[in-house]
């Protein structure tokens, strides 16, 4: 049996960076608010958030402790729920939670994330958050100066071999055959004293403790030493967001306007569901941006210009 609560300004689906950032500056708004946060967070393999100023080195579950914590004082209501549907309605939306419950809300916002599609490749997943990262400005610091691997599947990961010299001189670029190297690409790394290993990869091995990559092995038996890799896996969009529809760019994030608006009027979206700049302070931001939009059009809805029907 269906069952429908209070209608709020916005529900926010996901308690992420994003999302906990729109909640603060909509409850600073005075508008009722529902987050929605449920399952794993996707960086709950990193041990600490860093380059967020007043929060570098926070582990993220402090960090969304804090974040939740500072709701308090607002019209924030928090749920550790599933959103299943969000439909469109002549004026808002109907959200449907976990257990049929349905929200009715004038506006929505997607803090998602993305889904990271973690490769079958023996060690990947036990080392990911580790040693395996995806940023060098989030986790370059920290291993500075150590022997570095990146692992390439396209060739813009050969750029990205050099430009993270600036943390360490010893990167090795793992190609393992997937693609034809250009000559200029591989003069470009030879110049820069980047190595590049073209053999396919058989496993990844990490130390006694089983917490640190120790080397990479490749399909012959050789193993090349090394202590961090860098490698972007393939993502996709939740579940969620693949129902709705939503125009996709030609990377499959999210295409959002200025404002943080989808192709969907009234439905925002922000953090790494819409972008390949992905962090906690960009996510953060965005969700900051969304929030002031959905903040400006919510006060003006219903505002009679002045004058207007007067003589």
């Amino acid at each position: 049996m269906k069952r429908e609560s209070g209608v709020k300004d916005v529900v926010i689906v996901g308690g992420g960076p994003a999302g906990l950032s729109a909640a603060l500056v909509l409850g600073r708004g005075l508008k009722k608010v529902l987050l929605c946060d449920f399952g794993t967070p996707r960086n709950a393999a990193a041990e600490h958030i860093q380059g967020f100023v007043t929060r570098d080195g926070t582990p993220p579950s402090e960090f969304r402790r804090i974040g939740r914590e500072q709701l308090r004082p607002y019209d924030v209501e928090l749920r550790e729920v599933r959103v299943q549907r969000i439909e469109p309605l002549a004026s808002g939306f109907r959200v449907t939670l976990d257990g049929g419950e349905e929200v009715r809300t004038r506006r929505v916002l997607l803090a998602t994330g993305m889904v990271d599609e973690v490769p079958d490749l023996p060690g990947y997943r036990e080392l990911w958050g580790k040693s395996i990262f995806q940023c060098p400005y989030c986790h370059g610091w920290e291993v500075r100066e150590r022997s570095w691997g990146v692992l390439a599947t396209s060739p813009m990961f050969l750029d990205f071999a050099l430009f993270v010299r600036g943390w360490t001189p010893d990167v090795v670029v793992f190609t393992e055959g997937s693609f034809e190297i250009p000559a200029e690409q591989r003069h470009r790394l030879a110049q820069a004293e980047v190595r590049l290993e073209e053999r396919r990869i058989r496993r990844l091995l990490a130390d006694e403790k089983g917490e640190h990559l120790r080397a990479v092995e490749l399909e012959d038996g050789t193993q090349v030493v090394r202590e961090v890799l860098f490698a972007r896996p393939p993502q996709r969009q939740v579940e969620l967001v693949q129902r709705l529809g939503l125009a996709l760019d030609d990377q499959g994030f999210v295409r959002v306007n200025e404002h943080k608006e989808t192709s969907l009027p009234g439905l925002f979206a922000a953090g790494d569901l819409t972008t390949l700049l992905q962090g906690a302070l960009l996510a953060a931001a965005a969700g900051a941006t969304a929030a002031y939009m959905m903040n400006h059009t919510l006060n003006m809805e219903g505002v009679v210009e002045v004058g207007s029907g007067h003589r």
